[in-house]
């Protein structure tokens, strides 16, 4: 699945890994209070995921259930941000990363024991 995930999308997709399965009518009550949208505005959204493969839609009720994992979401948006900004290079990744903020000596260890198992 190469389609992109927007803001909007990616919204409702919150919504439903939190809360699978779930009826599109409880989404639209969820978004109402969390992000302010109006009825049509979420179905609309949710139409679009279902078209784009990224929510399955069953009667009755109108269930919907994720078709991918947040996981599976974050990795792509993060290589393709890698990608596009940095030129793929990881490390010009981590030393913008780093140039701004001070790791702690527990955030520095967690981390070299992910490059190391990487």
């Amino acid at each position: 699945m190469d389609i992109v995930l927007f803001e909007s999308e990616a919204k409702i997709m919150e919504i439903v890994w939190e809360k699978a399965p779930i009826s599109a009518k409880d989404i639209t009550l969820i978004a109402a209070e969390t992000i302010g949208w109006n009825k049509n505005t979420t179905y609309t959204v949710i139409k679009k995921l279902v078209e784009k493969g990224f929510l399955h839609r069953e009667e009755p009720g109108f269930m919907c259930t994720p078709m991918i994992t947040e996981a599976e979401v974050q990795k792509r948006e993060v290589t393709s941000f890698l990608a596009r900004v940095f030129g793929g290079s990881k490390k010009a990744l981590f030393s913008a990363l780093l140039e701004e903020e001070k790791l702690t000596e527990n955030e520095r260890k967690e981390l070299l024991e992910l490059i190391e198992r990487g």
